[in-house]
């Protein structure tokens, strides 16, 4: 499960913080991460929230991600020595990308896929 705190669930390095009014993909969304690389659990689910463009995680505070306008995500995890990163693009009520992250001394690597609530 932390492979999918390190992937998506984590910290947009690069990204502004502009906040965005009241963005189209504001709300709950379910993640899928699956990994296709490494020796991480082989999927993870989450739920994330976006709120003015910011995705967040109720219990992750090392979380940090961003939706812009046109749909396209950061977003990056770090806890302790493990830390995560990945991109894509949500469309409307779902979305698709790719993560990486390090955990345990080992790279892993797969896609996720998103579904809003």
């Amino acid at each position: 499960m932390l492979a999918l705190y390190l992937v998506l669930g984590g910290s947009c390095l690069g990204l502004q913080s502009q906040a965005f009014a009241g963005s189209r993909f504001d709300g709950t969304w379910n993640l899928v991460f699956v990994t296709q690389r490494g020796a991480c659990d082989p999927t993870y689910t989450f739920t994330v929230d976006v709120v003015n463009g910011n995705v967040s995680h109720p219990n992750i505070l090392t979380f940090r991600g961003r939706v812009a306008p046109s749909g396209a995500v950061r977003a990056s995890v770090r806890v302790g020595q493990k830390y995560a990163s990945g991109s894509g693009r949500l469309s409307g009520a779902s979305g698709r990308g790719v993560w990486s992250g390090r955990a345990d001394g080992s790279r892993c690597a797969g896609t996720w896929t998103a579904q809003r609530n």
